[in-house]
């Protein structure tokens, strides 16, 4: 009894690094989290704190911190908020009026924020539901700079509100802001928030940028409201772009690189891979292959072992497992699993959290789709990405609660 107490309290001492969207790679992946012998019936609750505030943004665990961006709806303010992850209690809150009217469409998911903050080299930046750009210290949460661009573009949201996720590149900040018709990709000078460089061709989609290294050539690539495309990482030169349209102007899914495939897909449009490259410094982009079998909305697959393993739209939301390099579905599982999901491969298990707090643990492989558990992890919607926190232990954000539990 007194070993098993022991391991216990060792796996729940040991603790991650989850401080980006998607983890520390911003693919989903997660070397960190143990799987158990034997998945149990329930999952363990080891807290839970009531009234975080609203919203779709991830928590970031580092160390013994739990960092937080939410909204407080009452009052038109965004949360910016360090917790401990021994015992969800506040190290430090601070709080920035945010106003925001979402148009019809949007109203559906609230006043967000829906974009996942990314700390770094001991600071942290939030973006807002309506495009505020700050950045805080993370050991005291003094405010270090904010934006609003508010002269800078005619509107500072797209349609559905502010969603992507910045990245730190080369020691810089890069943020999408603006309205989808007028903004700008712009990289941030960290410490003070001076501008290093921008594109401002095309406005933010809902995308979050990833860094790929193509013929090796480090490039972030994202997409805008009408294409998917790739700028330096180091310069903010634009390298190529292919149109890539979504009915409502809704790009969202994160691209997704295997091997010289780069993936992308949208609501109700086709999944596809395409490959860039340079002949005589000129970059181009061309289309390899695409389908119409698993279309992905607001959900960013992830690749484990050559397989890419996804949640569609389609049948009302299922997961599938297809082969990246062509595009044929391997196996889908049931439909009507909700709206959307968030998916973290790690130990050989799949763990998808559906938007109804539905947490579904299935074991990777491309033969078949073999559920093991399903676990209820909350009480309201869960739309934001989960943060593993520790080899057996995971965050899961609601919309108005933050929960850690373990196994």
């Amino acid at each position: 009894m007194r070993l098993t107490v022991f391991f216990l309290l060792l796996a729940l001492s040991a603790q991650a690094e989850w401080t980006q969207w998607r983890g520390p790679n911003r693919d989903g992946q997660a070397s960190a989290l143990q799987a158990p012998a034997a998945w149990p019936e329930q999952l363990t609750q080891v807290w839970k704190i009531d009234g975080v505030g609203s919203g779709y943004a991830g928590p970031l665990v580092q160390g013994d911190s739990v960092f937080l961006h939410s909204r407080d709806d009452a009052k038109s303010e965004e949360i910016v908020a360090k917790r401990r992850l021994s015992d969800g209690g506040v190290v430090w809150e601070q709080r920035y009026a945010a106003p925001y009217k979402p148009t019809s469409a949007a109203a559906r998911h609230g006043l967000g924020p829906k974009s996942t903050p990314v700390l770094h080299d001991g600071r942290l930046f939030t973006l807002g539901i309506s495009g505020t750009l700050s950045a805080f210290d993370a050991e005291s949460g003094k405010v270090l700079w904010r934006k609003d661009f508010k002269s800078a573009f005619e509107r500072t949201w797209p349609k559905f509100g502010v969603a992507m996720s910045p990245v730190v590149v080369h020691g810089k900040l890069i943020a999408h802001v603006g309205t989808d018709k007028d903004g700008a990709l712009i990289a941030f000078d960290p410490q003070t928030g001076e501008e290093a460089w921008r594109w401002d061709e095309e406005g933010p989609s809902y995308v979050s940028p990833v860094v790929f290294t193509i013929a090796g050539r480090e490039q972030i690539v994202t997409q805008s409201a009408e294409h998917t495309l790739s700028v330096d990482a180091e310069t903010g030169e634009k390298l190529w772009s292919l149109p890539f349209t979504t009915p409502y102007t809704q790009n969202i899914m994160t691209p997704v690189m295997v091997d010289d495939l780069i993936l992308f897909s949208g609501t109700r449009a086709k999944t596809s891979a395409v490959r860039a490259s340079s002949s005589s410094g000129k970059w181009s982009a061309e289309e390899v292959w695409t389908t119409n079998d698993a279309t992905m909305y607001m959900s960013s697959p992830v690749l484990h072992q050559g397989v890419l393993y996804g949640y569609t739209e389609k049948q009302a939301g299922n997961l599938f497992a297809m082969d990246p390099k062509s595009g044929e579905v391997h196996w889908r599982g049931p439909g009507r699993l909700g709206h959307n999901a968030t998916l973290i491969a790690a130990d050989g298990y799949l763990l998808t959290l559906t938007s109804d707090a539905e947490l579904i643990v299935t074991r990777l492989g491309a033969d078949a789709y073999q559920p093991l558990r399903t676990y209820s992890v909350a009480d309201a919607e869960t739309y934001g990405h989960p943060a593993v926190a520790g080899p057996r232990r995971l965050l899961i954000k609601d919309d108005r609660a933050l929960t850690l539990w373990t196994w």
